[in-house]
């Protein structure tokens, strides 16, 4: 599956990972932003917005931080784990797919395909 760029709500910062897409609302994983209808709405604010597909924009990778969907945990490539034998500079793109979240991974058992891209 190719990887699509993500997007970012402007009102309350909720992210679309196309990755994940949104199964509980009918939206397939690998559902690209642009695909979506132009009717679609944040699932979070939407019900306040409603402004639509309009209320979001590309969301800049190039930080390469990735946000565990299940605690908040930043994974920053800048300063790596090096506790967990990860060390700076490694992309989380690079991880292996065994990585999970060094916060509730162990416990929630949440793996690498819980990590959105972040700001």
């Amino acid at each position: 599956m190719a990887r699509h760029q993500s997007y970012v709500c402007d009102v309350c910062g909720y992210i679309y990972d196309p990755e994940r897409g949104e199964p509980k609302a009918g939206i397939l994983p690998g559902t690209a932003f642009e695909d979506l209808p132009e009717s679609y709405v944040c699932p979070v604010c939407g019900a306040y917005a409603r402004v639509g597909k309009s209320a979001f924009r590309a969301l800049d990778e190039a930080s390469g931080r990735y946000r565990c969907v299940a605690c908040g945990y930043v994974y920053d490539p800048a300063r790596g784990e090096p506790k967990n034998g990860i060390p700076p500079g490694t992309s989380f793109m690079d991880l292996p797919e065994s990585y999970v979240c060094p916060v509730c991974g162990v416990y929630a058992r949440v793996g690498k395909s819980a990590f959105v891209a972040t700001e």
